[in-house]
Formats: structure tokens, C-alpha cells, sequence
């Protein structure tokens, strides 16, 4: 069953005169440290939480079997607020981003005892920037025109200039890093050195100075409020989605002054990026930022009417429309399986399966509202916060049911939760965006 208007149209982005898009010459140099042209350091999927949304395909699971008992390790605070969900090193090492008085804004926890391992001062906006992590915990990170580096120590690796502020951070299948900043700048970076491996490319389209000569480089952090909504004045407000088979990535993208946001398929090869496909589907702008299927064959996304839809990864046609009664806010999770996870801040908790041409729901729990994202684990186990009485809880479900396997309390949590992350030994870690951090160890 389809509902809803989609638009799709295969062609190259607009090129209209936008001040956010007039930086690709500013931000052509990349300023590096030391470094060596030999890269064996692995990326990818494995133990850890290497990437907000655990791995490139934004699939919000861990290939760790989830343990069905838990019990709080630490919590503490983060001395500031906190958006993006954290990212865990293979061995266990936290990151995140904040924005504190003293300007430190990416911090670093050991996982067995909470202790800080650094706290390094970037630019105010590094708060929107998610982290990603790779074999030997060097952590990557955008701020205030920039994209960063720094070693599991907290020492600088490298820093690149951008025009915005990084909102995209993944690792593409030839571990390299794929960085897109909320205001449209799309790179491709070398882990090592921090240079550009390909040419850098604007999605709103080039700037026209002959027409505007007076055109000046805007705030970095312009639109960036409107980011945490997929509101009009951010026109890439999530993290990208990214198939390391093929290269191909999927950006939702809000082109000024168009009447909804797009989903577009661009791909990285042969050292260019190219646009494949662009479908004009997001009513009121993107709620989540894309989900790929195991297979690489289906893009899920949601937008701001409350609908999931389903999206062939090939052409950009719309397989079928899920109205959901709730904005699904905060990513979505899908298994190998296909078992489809919603998050969604006013939601409750839901499992979808797909069906081809539309979607069946597995259960649901109407009882169960969702402060946070839910995430899937090896050996039918899942994880969300979700708010009992006042406060927070993490909520343990099986995965295959929907049935609660343990509750326990986040003690003194208000608000939401920037998502869900399972370390390499099944540890699970939440963090409030009024910025305090949970660690729950297996029993």
C-alpha cells in the first residue's frame, strides 16, 4: 500500500547562488601533522560502536550478542549538553561532543571506571557534529569549519577546513572518511593525512560570483538550530547513509526555498562523486537520516508527516509509505533480518517487517514511550530508553516479541536520550541531552 505525494527526478543538483555553498576554494588546503601514505588501520563494523548509527549503512546494530541482564556500571555528567549519540572504540574507549564554559567540546571515557581520558577545545558547534572511531580508536570529528583528528590520547592528528560545520561523518568501503556539512559540502578525506582525495563537491550548487561579486562566507554554524528538526534552514540535517560495496551514499537534502526536503543518491568512485538520482519525498523536511537494508537494495527514511517510507536504493522509486502516528525521530534500526526499528522522541516502541511492496507491523508496544533510539543485537536482544513514571529507564526487549527482558533506571535522567551504543563486550551506553552519561555492564 503506497500513501503520499513523491516526486523523484533523475538529475544534477541546481546550481543556484547560496553564500553557504561559496567556501570550496576557502576550504581547499587541508592543514595536516604527521603522517604516512600506508593506511592499515581497519574501519567498519565490528566490535564497538565505530559511528553514531553503528556502522555506514546507519543500521543501529551490533553484531555483539546483547546480553538480557544489565546493571549500572557509572554515570556522569559531561559538564555540558549533548546531541549526537556517543561512538565506542574497539577497545572500549567513549567519545562525544559537547559544548562546555571552558570550551571543551570532544571528551573521551575510559568504559571500565568512567574516567576521562582527555577533553580537547574545538570550536563551539562541535557539539553538532556526530564522532566516528576506527581500528585503533583515532576519532574523527567536525567543529566550526573544519574537519578533525585526534588520536585515542586526544592528541591532533590533522585538522581540513570545510565551509559549515561537519553534521556527517562515516567511513566509506575504502576506508577513507566521508564528511557533509549541514550547509552542503561533501568530502572525501584520506584518515592519514586529513587531505582530499577526490574533488569536493557542493550540493546546493556552485556560487555565481560574477552575478553576486559581493558574496561573503556566512557563520559556520548558520542553520545549524534547525538541524535537530530537518527544519527549512538546515539544509543537511543528518548523517548520510553509505553502501561500502558499491560507494553509493544517500543524503537527505533541503534545497532553499523548495516546499520539501529530498532524498538524492550520489556515488563515490573512480575518484569523483556523482549525482545518481534525487526524489523529492520528505514532507516538512527529514525527521531521520537514511537507513539502508542489509542488502544495500532499500533506503528507509522518515520524514516530519509522520510517515516511513521505503525507497528503492537504484532509481529513488518509493516502494511503499508507512504512516506511523509519530514523528520517527532519531534514526531508524534494521536488522540483517529486516526487522525495522523506529526511533521517535513521541513514539512508542514499534517493529515493522518489510514486505516487498509495503510493511506489516511484527508487535508493537503502545505502552513503552520512546525517549531515545532503539538499537538491535546479536541473539534476539534489544535496547531503548523509554520513560516509566518521571524519569528514564533502559528498557531491555526481545527483538523477536517485543516483550520486556529487564528495566533498569537511569538514575536522575530527565528529558531524552541521544541514542542507544553497545560496546564490544555488550556494555550499553546512553547519554541525556542535558548531557550525563549511563554505562550499563552485562550481568
Amino acid at each position: 500500500m503506497r500513501t503520499g505525494s513523491v516526486r523523484v527526478v533523475a538529475t544534477r543538483p541546481r546550481s543556484r547562488v547560496r553564500a553557504v555553498a561559496a567556501l570550496a576554494a576557502l576550504g581547499a588546503l587541508a592543514l595536516t601533522a604527521c603522517g604516512t601514505d600506508v593506511d592499515d588501520i581497519a574501519v567498519g563494523p565490528g566490535k564497538g560502536w565505530p559511528a553514531a548509527h553503528h556502522d555506514g549503512r546507519n543500521s543501529g546494530v551490533s553484531p555483539v550478542s546483547g546480553a538480557r541482564s544489565l546493571s549500572l556500571r557509572w554515570s556522569r555528567p559531561a559538564a555540558g549538553p549533548i546531541e549526537q549519540p556517543v561512538t565506542i572504540g574497539a577497545e572500549g574507549q567513549l567519545f562525544l561532543t559537547t559544548r562546555t564554559a571552558n570550551g571543551c567540546a570532544i571528551l573521551s571515557f575510559q568504559m571500565p571506571t568512567g574516567r576521562k581520558r582527555f577533553c580537547d577545545v574545538l570550536g563551539p558547534n562541535a557539539i553538532s557534529s556526530p564522532t566516528a572511531v576506527d581500528g585503533v580508536s583515532n576519532v574523527y570529528v567536525g567543529d566550526d569549519g573544519a574537519v578533525n583528528s585526534f588520536n585515542y590520547l586526544g592528541q591532533p592528528r590533522w585538522r581540513t577546513p570545510v565551509a559549515g560545520v561537519p553534521v556527517s561523518v562515516q567511513f566509506t568501503g575504502d576506508s577513507r572518511l566521508l564528511t557533509i556539512t549541514q550547509s552542503g559540502q561533501v568530502d572525501v578525506l584520506d584518515r592519514q593525512t586529513g587531505l582530499r582525495t577526490v574533488p569536493t563537491v557542493q550540493l546546493l550548487g556552485e556560487p555565481d560570483f560574477l552575478e553576486s561579486p559581493a558574496l561573503t562566507r556566512p557563520a559556520s554554524g548558520q542553520g545549524l538550530d534547525d538541524c535537530g528538526t530537518g527544519g527549512p534552514r538546515c539544509p543537511i540535517a543528518n548523517i548520510s547513509a553509505i553502501d561500502g560495496a558499491t560507494g553509493r551514499f544517500y543524503v537527505t537534502v533541503w534545497q532553499p526555498g523548495a516546499p520539501s526536503a529530498a532524498l538524492i543518491a550520489l556515488r563515490y568512485a573512480d575518484n569523483k562523486i556523482q549525482q545518481e538520482w534525487r526524489a523529492e519525498m520528505l514532507t516538512e523536511g527529514s525527521a531521520t537520516g537514511p537507513a539502508l537494508s542489509a542488502d544495500g537494495n532499500t533506503v528507509y527514511v522518515g520524514d516530519n508527516s509522520k510517515r516511513l517510507i521505503a525507497v528503492d536504493a537504484a532509481d529513488g522509486r518509493a516502494k511503499w509509505v508507512r504512516p506511523l502516528g509519530f514523528v520517527p525521530s532519531g534514526g531508524i534500526s534494521v536488522s540483517g533480518d529486516g526487522l525495522i526499528i523506529p526511533a521517535g522522541d513521541e513514539g512508542y516502541l514499534l517493529a515493522l517487517r518489510d514486505t516487498g511492496d509495503g510493511s506489516e507491523i511484527a508487535w508493537e508496544r503502545k505502552d513503552l514511550a520512546l525517549r531515545g533510539a532503539p538499537v538491535q543485537t546479536a541473539g534476539d536482544t534489544g535496547y531503548t530508553a523509554a520513560a516509566i513514571g518521571d524519569g528514564l529507564n533502559l528498557i531491555t526487549f526481545d527483538t523477536g516479541t517485543g516483550a520486556t527482558i529487564d528495566s533498569d533506571v537511569l538514575p536522575g535522567a530527565k528529558g531524552t536520550t541521544t541514542g542507544t551504543s553497545v560496546g564490544p563486550e555488550g556494555e550499553v551506553v546512553v547519554a541525556t541531552r542535558i548531557g550525563e552519561v549511563f554505562v550499563f555492564q552485562p550481568e
